[in-house]
């Protein structure tokens, strides 16, 4: 018998059909992966599954039966039993799901505080079990912790451990790797395929097509809120029969950047660079040099210094010592910076076309030549002027992020500094804001950084490379030789996480 069989699952909220008759299972031991693009559908599904839609939500469904138990007309009571119980949700973002006043320990003991008699000294003793379990190093000490002091991945693997407290029949688990690095995401999809061969119904929600190649059992591609393709991942995966689904896969691979020739002198030096917090070295020691027109990418495991030396470059930190030396001197260049977050980056209050207002005030545009430059970059940056009008919630995942190149072109830079700037978009988006950059920087003929946790868009994008890890550069060079022949061990073992 199935953990999880749904069937014709509808979802309106506001008058909008959201999810149109979507049908799959679950068997135990099984990983399910549903894969599309935003605004197929994806998530709306698994919120459903756990009764945590809109109050306006409409849902129905032929059936909806979670470990045996008919959850169609269930109430908020009944589902608050169900989640945590009966079915587990570890989210996206481990950052905002875990509760930044409460240790890491009580986070994961809540679940056993609501669904078990167990005692507090018990649940305390559970959790670090919970935590163990999920190969958490030094459980004890991390469940005294706050999710502030660890990094993205012991973050998602507390998630995990307190998604799994209740001993759920079904785990979904939404875009949970999306942020991490590629070592630390292929430690948390291997422990993801073991909760589903230890015998837990897993839903994978994902728009990382080489992820859900690593722990999918099945495959399902939504779009537009139907199922339009569904089978095993191999064979969707390696022959899809829908061109859409076709699409979404291609969009997914890039071709390694190709040689490029007439790149300019150093536009900056990096010598010795060194920076910490606390005490701590975050950034060691690091030299490099960008040169004119090129794209540096820097690749590394969170906590590596990648942030952190780019904070330094565009003069949000300064070095502790070493020195950057940009050519002409200080303040020749013209340096912006495109935030992975930009929903987090605007100020949710105001109009995109007033934050791009503001940006042309700050870099001396007269204000009755404001208005058409705003026009301007929005159509630079292949967006309609119109949506100038909205603020930053009411856009998509790209027209934010298109919106946020545009606030950066803004100041008119030459230096362009990108901190994962596609990490959370959709394939075929995401290949859409590349391919973008690509135009910008030759018609702009910008020279940028581009961090990134993707080792296949930082192939596809950049001219040389920088690996760092704990804070010091250990390889860098053209990116094609380093990515062909790494030299060092974590290079070889980053690259080997990422294919």
């Amino acid at each position: 018998m199935s953990a999880l069989v749904v069937q014709g699952l509808s979802v309106t909220v506001q008058g909008m059909l959201l999810v149109d008759g979507v049908s799959f299972e679950v068997a135990a031991g099984e990983c399910v992966a549903i894969v599309g693009e935003s605004g197929a559908g994806k998530t709306i599904t698994a919120s459903a599954l756990l009764g945590l839609t809109p109050d306006s939500a409409r849902v129905t469904a032929d059936v909806l039966s979670i470990d045996g138990v008919d959850a169609r007309a269930f109430s908020e009571s009944e589902w608050r039993d169900l989640r945590g119980n009966r079915v587990g949700l570890v989210s996206q973002d481990a950052l905002v799901s875990l509760d930044p006043l409460r240790r890491v320990g009580s986070e994961v003991a809540e679940p056993l505080a609501i669904h078990t008699r167990l005692s507090r000294r018990e649940r305390r003793e559970r959790a670090i079990d919970l935590l163990e379990s999920v190969s958490m190093t030094d459980a004890a000490r991390r469940a005294g912790q706050y999710p502030h002091e660890l990094s993205g991945g012991l973050r998602q693997r507390a998630l995990i451990a307190s998604a799994l407290a209740g001993e759920p029949a079904v785990l979904v688990a939404d875009e949970p790797t999306t942020a991490l690095d590629a070592t630390v995401q292929a430690r948390v999809l291997a422990l993801l395929r073991s909760i589903a061969d230890a015998g837990t119904a897993v839903v994978f929600i994902s728009h990382d097509i080489a992820a859900v190649r690593r722990v999918a059992d099945r495959v399902l591609v939504m779009r537009a809120g139907r199922v339009i393709e569904q089978g095993t991942a191999a064979d969707v995966l390696s022959a899809p029969q829908h061109e859409y689904t076709r699409e979404l896969i291609t969009a997914t691979t890039h071709a390694p950047r190709a040689d490029r020739f007439g790149l300019g002198d150093a536009v900056l030096t990096g010598v010795d660079v060194s920076k910490a917090f606390a005490g701590a070295p975050v950034v060691d020691g690091a030299s490099f040099t960008l040169l004119q027109g090129q794209t540096l990418g820097i690749v590394g495991e969170s906590g590596s210094g990648k942030t952190t030396l780019a904070r330094m470059i565009v003069g949000v930190d300064r070095p502790d010592s070493g020195e950057l030396r940009w050519s002409g001197g200080p303040g020749a260049h013209r340096v912006q910076l495109v935030h992975q977050n930009p929903l987090g980056a605007f100020d949710p209050r105001w109009t995109v076309g007033r934050s791009l207002r503001e940006a042309l005030e700050a870099g001396g545009v007269p204000r009755a030549a404001r208005a058409a430059r705003v026009a301007a970059l929005m159509a630079e940056v292949g967006l309609d002027p119109v949506l100038a009008r909205r603020r930053p919630a009411a856009l998509s995942g790209g027209q934010r992020q298109r919106a946020a190149i545009a606030r950066a072109l803004a100041a008119d830079p030459d230096v362009l500094v990108l901190d994962e700037p596609v990490s959370a978009l959709d394939p075929s988006v995401r290949e859409k804001v590349l391919q973008l950059l690509g135009r910008l920087q030759r018609g702009r003929e910008l020279t940028m950084i581009f961090i990134s946790h993707d080792l296949d868009v930082v192939a596809a994008v950049s001219d040389d490379v920088l690996v760092m890890q704990d804070g010091v550069v250990v390889e860098q060079g053209p990116v094609a030789a380093v990515f062909a022949a790494p030299q060092h061990p974590f290079t070889q073992e980053l690259l080997a996480a990422g294919r």
